[in-house]
């Protein structure tokens, strides 16, 4: 299920380029107005499968904002929404609609700055028709990798191996999947290939990439490599489902792999 909130800021409000951390953060919050129990047992652990954490979720923050110093974004209008998306209906989605009645502001802090989002509006958006052959566009970068020999993550870009990127896409919706609904999904597969015809407007291959820092408290920053470009896909509907409701891709819970209809 997908919500949308319209949210709007006081005048010449700023917020720092890397969000995602404090904005992840505020949605923890607001799920504990509806139910501390589970935004612990989300936050702390999550649904584990085959040794991996999946927290069934995800959000994209969409406004137009102008580069301030190259650090923050200066909202340019007030036309700012945010979508959240998840298949729990019942513990996610009631819980965090019951925390935003319950609190009906988003506050964020990040990087020393503190931004005010006040809700004025959520309304759920209705279920696309999901087939074999789909076009979405990103409203939110995609994360793609895998673990090198030297034990470090490397970062795919949209320009790297195809059938790499599909391979690793299609263990990850597999592993949500079998998580949401408790069968295998060995036999289940998409494929993705990019938008070629959107790649041929593009001047640099910088255009669609994207390199966002995450700096939880107390912890080190870490840097990831993500792409930002709409992609075909194909195969099978219930993983097409999947994405579209948890995010594609890894990090979803810090707001990236969201995807909607093209």
């Amino acid at each position: 299920m997908r919500l949308k909130l319209q949210l709007n800021t006081p005048e010449n409000s700023i917020i720092d380029f890397n969000y995602h951390y404090s904005l992840s953060a505020a949605i923890y919050k607001r799920l504990r107005f509806g139910s501390a129990e589970f935004s612990s047992f989300l936050h702390d652990i999550g649904f584990v499968l085959k040794g991996k954490n999946y927290k069934l979720f995800t959000f994209a923050l969409k406004f137009r904002g102008k580069s301030v110093n190259g650090k923050y974004l200066n909202f340019v209008d007030n036309n700012i929404i945010l979508y959240i998306s998840s298949p729990l209906i019942d513990s996610f989605i009631k819980n965090f609609v019951s925390g935003s009645f319950t609190e009906n502001s988003i506050i964020i802090n990040s990087n020393g700055i503190e931004t005010t989002f006040n809700i004025t509006q959520i309304e759920s958006l209705p279920q696309p028709t999901f087939t074999n052959n789909m076009k979405f566009k990103m409203l939110s970068p995609l994360i793609v990798s895998t673990k090198q020999d030297n034990g470090l993550p490397y970062y795919f870009k949209f320009n790297d191996d195809i059938n790499e990127i599909n391979r690793i896409l299609n263990i990850n919706l597999r592993n949500k999947y079998e998580t949401i609904n408790n069968k295998n999904a060995n036999d289940k597969e998409i494929k993705i290939q990019w938008d070629e015809e959107y790649l041929k407007r593009i001047r640099r291959p910088e255009d669609v990439t994207r390199l966002i820092s995450i700096k939880p408290k107390h912890k080190p920053e870490c840097k990831y490599r993500a792409n930002f470009l709409p992609f075909n896909i194909s195969g099978d509907t219930s993983l097409i489902a999947t994405g579209y409701e948890c995010g594609f891709g890894e990090k979803n819970s810090m707001g990236f792999g969201m995807a909607d209809t093209n």
